[in-house]
Protein backbone atom coordinates (compact mmCIF):
# COMPACT_ATOMS: atom_id res chain seq x y z
CA UNK A 1 0.00 0.00 0.00
CA UNK A 2 1.15 3.30 -1.09
CA UNK A 3 0.21 6.72 1.41
CA UNK A 4 -0.59 9.94 0.31
CA UNK A 5 -0.73 13.36 2.31
CA UNK A 6 -1.13 16.41 0.89
CA UNK A 7 -0.65 19.83 2.26
CA UNK A 8 -0.43 23.61 1.07
CA UNK A 9 -3.96 23.81 0.45
CA UNK A 10 -6.34 27.31 2.00
CA UNK A 11 -7.08 30.52 1.12
CA UNK A 12 -5.47 32.57 -2.03
CA UNK A 13 -6.37 35.95 -3.75
CA UNK A 14 -7.16 36.02 -7.05
CA UNK A 15 -4.38 36.63 -9.01
CA UNK A 16 -2.07 34.84 -6.60
CA UNK A 17 -0.28 31.62 -6.36
CA UNK A 18 0.38 28.70 -4.31
CA UNK A 19 2.10 25.32 -3.89
CA UNK A 20 0.50 22.26 -3.18
CA UNK A 21 2.61 18.77 -2.07
CA UNK A 22 1.73 15.57 -1.75
CA UNK A 23 4.39 13.55 0.53
CA UNK A 24 4.12 9.32 -0.89
CA UNK A 25 4.97 7.09 1.88
CA UNK A 26 4.73 3.30 2.14
CA UNK A 27 5.19 0.82 -0.69
CA UNK A 28 6.27 3.64 -2.79
CA UNK A 29 8.53 1.19 -5.00
CA UNK A 30 5.83 0.16 -6.60
CA UNK A 31 4.85 3.23 -8.24
CA UNK A 32 6.21 4.90 -11.00
CA UNK A 33 4.23 8.48 -11.25
CA UNK A 34 1.93 10.62 -9.56
CA UNK A 35 -0.57 12.77 -10.47
CA UNK A 36 -2.90 16.03 -9.35
CA UNK A 37 -6.41 16.20 -10.11
CA UNK A 38 -8.91 18.57 -8.66
CA UNK A 39 -13.02 18.48 -8.13
CA UNK A 40 -14.76 21.87 -7.87
CA UNK A 41 -18.27 21.79 -6.40
CA UNK A 42 -21.10 20.36 -8.72
CA UNK A 43 -18.40 19.36 -11.05
CA UNK A 44 -16.63 16.24 -12.30
CA UNK A 45 -13.35 15.49 -11.02
CA UNK A 46 -10.35 17.07 -13.17
CA UNK A 47 -7.33 15.93 -14.07
CA UNK A 48 -4.36 18.82 -13.96
CA UNK A 49 -0.86 17.38 -14.42
CA UNK A 50 1.00 14.06 -14.02
CA UNK A 51 5.25 13.38 -13.56
CA UNK A 52 6.52 10.10 -14.08
CA UNK A 53 9.00 8.52 -12.86
CA UNK A 54 10.73 8.40 -16.40
CA UNK A 55 11.02 12.03 -16.62
CA UNK A 56 7.72 13.16 -18.38
CA UNK A 57 5.21 15.54 -18.27
CA UNK A 58 1.49 15.33 -18.94
CA UNK A 59 -0.65 18.84 -18.42
CA UNK A 60 -4.37 19.40 -18.85
CA UNK A 61 -4.19 21.55 -22.71
CA UNK A 62 -7.47 22.88 -21.56
CA UNK A 63 -7.72 26.57 -21.51
CA UNK A 64 -8.60 25.89 -17.33
CA UNK A 65 -5.24 24.91 -16.45
CA UNK A 66 -3.15 25.61 -18.99
CA UNK A 67 0.46 27.32 -18.36
CA UNK A 68 -0.50 27.96 -15.21
CA UNK A 69 -0.07 24.88 -13.05
CA UNK A 70 3.70 23.37 -12.76
CA UNK A 71 4.07 19.30 -11.21
CA UNK A 72 7.40 18.96 -10.01
CA UNK A 73 9.19 16.37 -7.58
CA UNK A 74 11.80 15.63 -5.42
CA UNK A 75 12.90 12.54 -5.54
CA UNK A 76 14.96 12.30 -1.75
CA UNK A 77 11.32 13.13 -0.22
CA UNK A 78 9.08 10.75 -2.28
CA UNK A 79 7.04 14.17 -2.69
CA UNK A 80 5.46 15.59 -5.85
CA UNK A 81 4.47 19.55 -6.11
CA UNK A 82 1.94 21.66 -7.65
CA UNK A 83 2.80 24.94 -8.84
CA UNK A 84 -0.81 27.35 -9.67
CA UNK A 85 0.08 31.20 -10.76
CA UNK A 86 -2.11 33.57 -11.63
CA UNK A 87 -5.11 31.95 -9.86
CA UNK A 88 -8.60 32.33 -10.34
CA UNK A 89 -11.47 31.96 -8.64
CA UNK A 90 -12.61 29.38 -10.53
CA UNK A 91 -9.17 27.30 -9.70
CA UNK A 92 -11.60 26.87 -6.79
CA UNK A 93 -11.52 23.16 -6.15
CA UNK A 94 -10.66 20.40 -3.88
CA UNK A 95 -6.80 19.51 -5.09
CA UNK A 96 -6.17 15.94 -5.12
CA UNK A 97 -2.69 13.76 -5.05
CA UNK A 98 -2.42 10.35 -6.77
CA UNK A 99 -0.46 7.50 -7.70
CA UNK A 100 0.37 4.83 -10.05
CA UNK A 101 2.27 2.08 -10.69
CA UNK A 102 1.54 2.26 -14.62
CA UNK A 103 0.10 5.10 -16.68
CA UNK A 104 -1.24 5.29 -20.14
CA UNK A 105 -2.11 8.41 -20.80
CA UNK A 106 -2.14 9.40 -17.63
CA UNK A 107 -5.07 12.36 -17.50
CA UNK A 108 -7.82 9.53 -16.64
CA UNK A 109 -8.72 9.31 -13.07
CA UNK A 110 -8.80 5.47 -13.37
CA UNK A 111 -5.12 4.88 -14.27
CA UNK A 112 -4.57 5.66 -10.63
CA UNK A 113 -4.33 3.17 -7.81
CA UNK A 114 -3.73 5.49 -4.96
CA UNK A 115 -5.58 8.85 -3.72
CA UNK A 116 -5.01 11.17 -0.70
CA UNK A 117 -7.83 12.67 0.67
CA UNK A 118 -7.55 15.91 -0.62
CA UNK A 119 -6.72 19.61 0.07
CA UNK A 120 -8.98 22.44 -0.19
CA UNK A 121 -8.14 25.65 -2.49
CA UNK A 122 -10.57 28.67 -2.33
CA UNK A 123 -9.46 31.57 -4.42
CA UNK A 124 -11.06 34.92 -3.70
CA UNK A 125 -11.86 37.31 -5.89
Amino acid sequence: QVQLVESGGGLVQAGGSLRLSCAASGRTISINAMGWFRQAPGKEREFVATIRWSGGITYNGGESVRGRFTISRDNAKNTVYLHGKSLKPEDTAVYYCAASGGLVSGTNEYEYDYWGQGTQVTVSS
